[in-house]
């Protein structure tokens, strides 16, 4: 296997829910250069806007033309985050994106909210040789997440939906619905 095939090979095993090796010299290097962006963004003025635009447009794999990220924002890649138009987020936005995180138009979302895609083994001698894997979290439209809200991976969240301050959602969320907890259960059915 040549060099190039290792790199690419390395990438798709993460964001393709295979166990791969965490510790990878690409997987690191790739990180290592997400988060000197996220440093840059982190310490941008925040009335400089077009300037915050710009660099978040840098890492994130696509967005809609309306966004806003409170700072600070931390992320793994970047590159695996797709968010609709009209998307905001507060403060402390965290969201660990070894998978697919897609979030849909007009979503909401509190501070200290976290997001994650990335699994690590029960076996201590798997984990301790950095193994893991990783499962995609979809998130629909219309959709408000409280404040330290937490977003374990695998999940989908539905269209219409609030999942209320520090909630743990565990499992899959349907459309219009209230959900608060931990683990998060549906309290209301919204029309």
């Amino acid at each position: 296997m040549n060099k190039m095939e290792e790199k690419e090979g390395i990438w798709e095993k993460m964001i393709s829910g295979e166990i791969y090796d965490a510790t990878h010299p690409e997987l690191i290097k790739r990180l290592e250069v997400t988060r000197e962006r996220l440093w840059e963004f982190n310490k941008i003025n925040p009335g400089k806007k077009k300037e915050m635009q710009d660099l978040l447009s840098s890492i994130l794999g696509g967005h809609g033309k309306k966004f806003h990220f409170n700072q600070p924002f931390r992320c793994d890649y970047g590159s695996n985050i797709y968010i609709g138009e009209n998307f905001f987020a507060n403060f402390n936005l965290t969201i660990l994106d070894e998978a697919e995180v897609r979030i849909g138009e007009n979503c909401f979302i509190g501070p200290n909210v976290s997001i994650y895609t990335a699994c690590h083994p029960l076996d201590s001698e798997s984990r301790n040789k950095g193994l893991e894997w990783s499962e995609p979290v979809m998130i629909g439209d219309s959709v408000w997440i409280g404040g330290s809200t937490t977003i374990l991976p695998g999940v989908s969240i539905g269209d219409n939906v609030v999942i209320g301050a520090g909630s743990v959602v565990t499992k899959d969320i349907p459309s219009n619905v209230v959900a608060v907890g931990n683990p998060a259960r549906i309290i209301k059915y919204l029309s």
